[in-house]
């Protein structure tokens, strides 16, 4: 198996950053640390590939990622689309999983000549965290960012779009009994996706069954749907914020006997793992995880070499995937 720099920054016990450092020649590294990253080059035999090679160039050679979580699929497979681009282009990703700028993960990151670039997904408080960046002139990309007015150097799903399809999709099939269940109102994507799909229902002159405002968590759509089934008042559709809303809403039902899609059709958005697996199949909205990570790591690559000099936001359609959750109305 080919010996990679993270190997040689695993037996040598110090960070990539300081491997590539001594790669480079940097002379800011410490003699000790720098023997130990020669020792460790010799005993494992490593030779530096292309990649490293470019860090004569003197730059690290590698690229940041700021993401709030790791345990979304969707999230998951952005960053591994992002790894396999950037790797072709002969960058390192490093992942941080962090909460804010004034985490000691982001912190590192940041940190002058630690990185060639950054990409922040999904990122909040985002305004810091772009300050911070021009401060120390490192070009960097946002992805699925909550301010319109930061979408320089963005990509952004057309979240407005994906709500208008989910629920004219519901309307087609006859229904007009529709609730939405709606994420946190702090990320933009819940606030688009709500006037999506108020705006397809307006068109129809369908006035919703019910807006409720929750978390992106399956107990949300549980704990909801329960009360409907509560109160005796079922709507014919559900359109869920997310893949994990709409299991909720599905558990609830299936465990009453309520029949899906028969008496209640449900979508959901993002078109996590779980949707393909869940029985039955969920109708859902996908985000095109590929298509998003290849857009970013462009945009990042062309900053990082001087060629995008102006600000551009690149949007990207979701698409809705019809499966088994959905079916024509008998239940108004």
């Amino acid at each position: 198996m080919k010996v990679s720099i993270f190997d040689v920054a695993k037996k040598s016990g110090l960070s990539v950053v300081t491997v590539s450092r001594v790669l480079n020649g940097a002379e800011t590294v410490r003699e000790k640390n720098r023997q130990k990253v020669l020792d460790a080059i010799k005993e494992l035999d490593y030779r530096p590939n292309a990649a490293a090679r470019s860090l004569a160039r003197g730059k690290t050679g590698i690229v940041g990622l700021i993401v709030t979580t790791l345990q979304d699929s969707f999230f998951d497979a952005v960053v591994k689309e992002l790894n396999e681009v950037l790797a072709l282009h002969g960058y390192f990703l490093a992942v941080s999983v962090s909460t804010g700028i004034g985490s000691d993960e982001a912190h590192y990151l940041i940190q002058e000549d630690r990185v060639d670039g950054l990409i922040l997904l999904s990122p909040m408080e985002e305004d810091n965290y772009i300050v911070e960046l021009k401060r120390r002139n490192i070009p960097y990309v946002l992805i699925d960012n909550q301010k319109p007015e930061n979408d320089a150097f963005s990509v952004t799903i057309d979240n407005y779009k994906g709500g208008y399809d989910a629920a004219k999709h519901l309307i087609d099939l006859g229904h007009t009994r529709i609730a939405h269940l709606s994420g946190q109102e702090m990320f933009r994507s819940t606030k688009e996706r709500r006037s999506g799909f108020l705006q397809a229902l307006e068109e129809k002159g369908i006035r919703p069954f019910e807006m409720v405002t929750g978390e992106f968590e399956i107990a949300f759509g549980y704990e909801t749907c329960r009360r409907w089934i509560r109160e005796g008042q079922l709507p014919s559709a559900v359109f869920a914020g997310d893949d994990n809303i709409a299991l909720g809403v599905v558990n609830a039902l299936m465990e009453e006997g309520i029949r899906v899609p028969d008496q209640v059709a449900v979508v959901g958005y993002d078109d996590q793992q779980i949707s393909s697996q869940l029985h039955p199949h969920l109708t859902t909205v996908r985000q095109p995880a590929d298509r998003i990570g290849l857009a970013a790591a462009d945009m990042l690559l062309k900053r990082m070499d001087g060629t995008m000099k102006r600000g551009s936001n690149v949007k990207i359609n979701p698409e809705l995937i019809i499966r088994e959750s959905t079916a024509a109305t008998t239940n108004q």
